[in-house]
Parts: structure tokens; C-alpha cells; sequence
């Protein structure tokens, strides 16, 4: 199967067995890819420019998503190439010297996995994107990776996409196999009772929420419920031990007292800051607390909500701050407040691709114009008496009415 690419890259390294041994790598992550469910992401990736990256956290999918894309390319096994940059290879070998080689001999599309892993990764993709003009590449990435301060100044040359985590329409589509249309907000706000209608024709969206908010957020569960949690502590370690003090120079005196941090993030209902009262607690002085607490946002462990108009900085104190996706509160915490995970959800799903900010009254500001507050099935409307765009998000109901919105439909928009 691979005999094309094979002769193709004969001659990329001096040491054919690696060059050959990176291949085989590539080979057999294709032959054992399944297929029976594409994120929607994926059509980021048909972008018509050269040089695309995308970003996210660990063990939100990149890796599968870049596969999944190489086999749907005709002729990949002539055309495309996948490597991860913290292969041994790498430590000897530039990654300029392969893609030049790869080109020479046909290559159209690079798949760069983990390129923070490669010291000097920017610099050598402006000049690879400078110096070869027919070659697309695409590069992932973790979600501290930061282009528009890197060296080589890739803001120019490079588009970024941000991976998070599955909704909980693409989760109903991968362990399910339920189709669901993706909805905008707009559609929700205007047509909620339609979509709830057509959803409760294939499922009964509630019978699998909850699983949901436990362990539906992270794809990994497709490899055994059993171990979910973890795999997913694995992820969190691995960006506190590795990742912040690689990308952010964290001091990893420091990193015990950010899990502790996470704790009481996660046993909150939700997390009003007092910096001060925070710093001394944990044993981190407030000006470092709230660089940390920035961080933490970054590496996508926490959502900070800030009010609207209010300067957004490392050391701007958010006013409500959030666990990034409600399985972390269950890997964080026995004690979960369902208030808080009716928040985070929200904040998560709707967050992705809308503006929300910290509001004077109601839970979340939306793009600016529209007031949500968030609740169980008998929470009421009396904050929101005196708004003429405001709307109610609440658990537990299949069906809403008129500004009452079923929570879990915030679930569909990717």
C-alpha cells in the first residue's frame, strides 16, 4: 500500500530505517482509523490556504482529526505525509529538510502533529511556507501554542483554528450514532420549540445528558468508559507537570497548589474569586495568582468571566471563574454542585463561538445583547422581569416556551 511514498522518501535521510520506520507510522494510524464519525472541524481544514494550525488541549481530538482528513485526500498514499514532531527523528533531523525532500519528490500535503515539541517550529514553518509554494501544511498543536508572538511572526502566514472538546451533538453522533443538524444560537433563541421537536423525533435528549457532563466531553471514551477518569487526570498532570512549564516557564514549585486551586474551582457553586483571601490559601502571591490564573484559561482547564467593557489582562482579576468542561468537575471533585455544572455547560458550549461576559444581573451576557440565566425546571424569570432580550437556559425539560430554552439544545451549535 505504501510502496509509492516509500520510494518517494527513499532518499529524505541518510538513515533510511527511520525515514522509512516514520512511514510505517503513518501507514498503519491510517489502516487503523475509524471513520464511522467526522467532527464537523474538519471542514476548517479544506480552507484554501496554505498553512492552517490548529490549536486545543490535550485529548480533544487533533491528532484523529489530521488523520481522518489525510484519507480523505485522493492519492494520499502518493501525496500526504502525517508526522508527529516529538518523534526521536526530529532530534537530529530538521523538519525544513523533510518538507523540502517530500515536495521534491510530489508531496502536497504535510501533517504536522505537536509542534511545540520542535524546538524552533516557527521559524522553519515561515520558511518552509516561504520556500514551497505547492506544499499545503497543517500543524497541531497545544492551546498555549502562541503564534502571534512567535519570532517568525506566523500571524501572517499561518491561519489557526481552536479544537475544543466534543459538544454534546457530536458526542450523541460518535457513541450513538445519532445525526443531529448543527444549530446556530440565533436558531435556538428564534426556533427553539422547532428543533426540540425535530431532536425528540430520533432521541430523547435528556436520557443521555447527564452521561454527558460526566464523560462525553473528551473523545478517549471511545476506548473504554471504565478508565475515563483516569485518562483524564493523565491529561490534566500532563499539562500542569509538562505543558505550563515548558510554554509559560511555570514554576513547578507552584504546580501542587494550582491542583489544589482546580479543587476548590470544582467545589464551588460556581467560583467567585477574592484574590487576595485565593492567595493566601494556596500559598501563591496574588500577582503570580492571577498570571497562573490566565494560564489556566490558556491551557483550556478554566473559563474566566470577566464584565463586559472590562480590560482583559494577565493581571485583571475575572469576575466568576469556571472549570472548562463539566467532566473535569467530576475527575476534580466527589462533591459536584449541579449549579455549577449547569453553568459550565453552558459557558462551554456557547462560549465556543460566542462572546459571553459577567453581567450585572442573570448569569451570562451574550455577544453583548442577550441576558441568559441558568437553572433546574422550576427556576423563574423575576431576573430577568425587566429585560427585553433575556432568556432563561433550564435543565431537566425537553421542550421550552417561549424565552425558556431547554438547556441541553445550548449542546447542538458544532
Amino acid at each position: 500500500m505504501y510502496t509509492k511514498l516509500y520510494e518517494m522518501l527513499y532518499f529524505c535521510s541518510s538513515n533510511h530505517t527511520i525515514m522509512d520506520e516514520l512511514i510505517d507510522r503513518f501507514v498503519s494510524r491510517l489502516q487503523g482509523l475509524q471513520f464511522t464519525f467526522q467532527r464537523s472541524a474538519i471542514d476548517w481544514l479544506n480552507a484554501d490556504h496554505r498553512l492552517l494550525g490548529i490549536k486545543g488541549s490535550r485529548g480533544t481530538g487533533k491528532t484523529t482529526l489530521l488523520l481522518q482528513y489525510a484519507k480523505l485526500q485522493p492519492n494520499w498514499q502518493s501525496t500526504v505525509l502525517y508526522v508527529s514532531l516529538d518523534n526521536f527523528w526530529f532530534s537530529t533531523q530538521r523538519l525544513y529538510h523533510l518538507a523540502d525532500d517530500f515536495v521534491k519528490r510530489g508531496g502536497k500535503l504535510l501533517l504536522l502533529d505537536e509542534v511545540h515539541k520542535y524546538n524552533g517550529w516557527a521559524q522553519e514553518l515561515k520558511n518552509i511556507y516561504d520556500d514551497m509554494p505547492t506544499l499545503k501544511v497543517i500543524f497541531t498543536g497545544s492551546s498555549l501554542l502562541e503564534i502571534l508572538n512567535a519570532r517568525a511572526d506566523l500571524s501572517r502566514r499561518a491561519v489557526v483554528f481552536d479544537l475544543q472538546g466534543l459538544s454534546f451533538r457530536e458526542y450523541l453522533g460518535l457513541k450513538y450514532s445519532h445525526d443531529l443538524p448543527k444549530v446556530s444560537l440565533e436558531d435556538i433563541v428564534a426556533n427553539h420549540q422547532d428543533i426540540a421537536a425535530d431532536v425528540t423525533k430520533q432521541l430523547r435528549p435528556l436520557a443521555f445528558f447527564s452521561s454527558y457532563l460526566k464523560t462525553g466531553y473528551y473523545p478517549f471514551f471511545t476506548e473504554g468508559e471504565v478508565f475515563y477518569q483516569i485518562k483524564l487526570e493523565s491529561v490534566v498532570n500532563l499539562i500542569l507537570d509538562i505543558e505550563l512549564p515548558l510554554l509559560r516557564k511555570l514554576d513547578v514549585a507552584y504546580v501542587t497548589k494550582l491542583k489544589q486551586l482546580l479543587a476548590v474551582i470544582a467545589q464551588s457553586s460556581p467560583f467567585i474569586p477574592n484574590m487576595t483571601k485565593l492567595s493566601e490559601r494556596i500559598g501563591i502571591n496574588r500577582t503570580t495568582l492571577l498570571q497562573y490564573v490566565h494560564y489556566l484559561e490558556e491551557a483550556g482547564l478554566i473559563i474566566n468571566l470577566f464584565k463586559q467593557g472590562q480590560g482583559i489582562s494577565q493581571l485583571q482579576k475575572p469576575n466568576k471563574v469556571f472549570l472548562d468542561n463539566t467532566n473535569l468537575a467530576f475527575m476534580l471533585s466527589s462533591k459536584t454542585e449541579i449549579g455549577a455544572l449547569r453553568e459550565t455547560f453552558f459557558a462551554n458550549q456557547i462560549g465556543f463561538q460566542n462572546k459571553i461576559n459577567f453581567p450585572e444581573k442573570g448569569d451570562f451576557l451574550v455577544n453583548e445583547n442577550m441576558l441568559f440565566e441558568i437553572g433546574g425546571k422550576n427556576k423563574t424569570a423575576k431576573q430577568l422581569k425587566d429585560t427585553s432580550n433575556g432568556f432563561l437556559a433550564l435543565d431537566d425539560i425537553e421542550f421550552g416556551n417561549n424565552r425558556t430554552i431547554p438547556l441541553w439544545m445550548f449542546g447542538l451549535m458544532y
